[in-house]
């Protein structure tokens, strides 16, 4: 009887998980198909890359500084009704801007405005879902399903641009907005059936700033939650312009010709999506994670060079993908550490610091050493990134400070 009970359970969260990711997977896919049909329609429309730009920002900033806001809110409200909210809203957003340029009123600004809107309200999304999956996912399972996770992510980064594509060559823009609305719907309609147990708080809610500085002192006396921030920092800044200057390099150093381009994406994205499958698959064997976080570190470092100095297509472009696996097994294990030592009344506002981290390390990374690239080699800007990358890690190990704090991490999974 006992037995049939535990089956009764496992299935359960199995199928609460299914829903869950089921929604997220198409609310995710409907706001990446928006994301590239917004740059490409911006690019058609004016050819101006301050335009882009300025879109990027729009796109990305807001993310950011909601992030911390909406980790509090995801430690002192229901995380399910904030992510439908969340979900509501962006399609309520993107209905209206749907809506206007039907009427024929379509001015830049708008769409700035929309973007802005629905960034901000993924930085209140964000944190939530991070915080609410460990009460969904049994904690000797949250590997697996991040690494899953992931690879589902990963795997729409390939599917999103041909249908971005598709629609936005047939029909424009306007059908795009429509088909994120309905994602976002579907995604709300099927978060409404997972039941979520209710959030309990270790101390009394104080003031919603109070919160927020309680977050804030968590982190900074937590010495492992902030090492292992500071890891996932160091390597996303150091690689983030790298991964976004390949194809600068190629057009430089190996040719012009669209097929090798497209061979770069291919790959890097590929790399994403191997990388989360190998962690979804081997990542709850591994009892040493900060080890592994610190191999894949060191491997981007080295491979970041390699991008440098390669001389050779095909060689270049393998080591890309290498890099793009490696991103994963340090992202899957780090998220996975966060939602397994941190208190689940603390994990919203964690989450939304480290959604700062996420968000602001590559724009910063592109701000610092894209203008090198245009004034030296891109190779130059590679072996840099790369040796800066690997300095950084050593001297990082060599505090004993952080040695100790990351050993707690690996002892406390072992």
């Amino acid at each position: 009887m006992s037995d049939q009970k535990s089956d009764q359970k496992s299935d359960r969260w199995k199928r609460n998980l299914l829903v869950f990711l089921g929604g997220q997977t198409v609310s995710s896919l409907g706001s990446m198909i928006v994301g590239y049909a917004v740059m490409w329609h911006l690019t058609v429309e004016t050819g101006s890359a301050a335009v882009l730009t300025l879109s990027v920002a729009a796109g990305m900033l807001p993310q950011a500084v909601v992030s911390v806001f909406g980790g509090v809110w995801a430690d002192r409200h229901s995380r399910k009704l904030l992510i439908i909210g969340a979900d509501s809203a962006i399609a309520v957003a993107t209905l209206a801007l749907a809506l206007l340029m039907l009427s024929g009123v379509g001015d830049l600004w708008m769409i700035f405005v929309a973007m802005a809107v629905r960034s901000a309200l993924a930085g209140i999304q964000g944190p939530a879902v991070n915080a609410m999956l460990p009460q969904t996912v049994p904690a000797e399972h949250l590997m697996r399903v991040n690494g899953a996770q992931q690879t589902i992510q990963s795997g729409m980064m390939l599917f999103a641009p041909a249908v971005a594509a598709a629609v936005y060559a047939s029909t424009g823009i306007v059908a795009v907005f429509f088909i994120d609305v309905v994602t976002a719907v579907a995604g709300v309609l099927l978060l409404l059936l997972v039941p979520v147990a209710r959030m309990v708080r270790s101390t009394e809610p104080v003031s919603y700033f109070g919160d927020l500085l309680a977050g804030v002192r968590y982190v900074r006396g937590n010495a492992s939650v902030r090492w292992v921030m500071g890891l996932v920092a160091v390597v996303m800044f150091m690689a983030g312009a790298p991964a976004h200057l390949t194809p600068l390099m190629i057009t430089r150093s190996f040719g012009d010709e669209v097929w090798m381009l497209s061979v770069n994406e291919l790959f890097w994205s590929v790399g994403m999506v191997v990388g989360g499958a190998l962690m979804a698959v081997f990542g709850p064997k591994v009892k040493r994670r900060v080890r592994l976080m610190v191999a894949a570190s060191v491997g981007v470092g080295v491979l970041v060079i390699g991008l440098g100095v390669s001389t050779d297509f095909w060689v270049f472009s393998v080591a890309g993908l290498v890099i793009c696996i490696l991103f994963q097994t340090l992202l899957v294990p780090a998220a996975t550490v966060l939602q397994e030592q941190v208190e689940d009344s603390m994990r919203g506002r964690v989450f939304g610091f480290y959604g700062i981290v996420m968000s602001v390390s590559m724009p910063v990374s592109m701000i610092v050493f894209g203008p090198l690239a245009d004034r030296f080699a891109v190779e130059s800007v590679m072996v840099l990134a790369g040796v800066l990358l690997l300095g950084c890690l050593v001297g990082m190990l060599a505090l004993g400070s952080a040695r100790r704090s990351l050993a707690t991490v690996d002892a406390a999974a072992s």
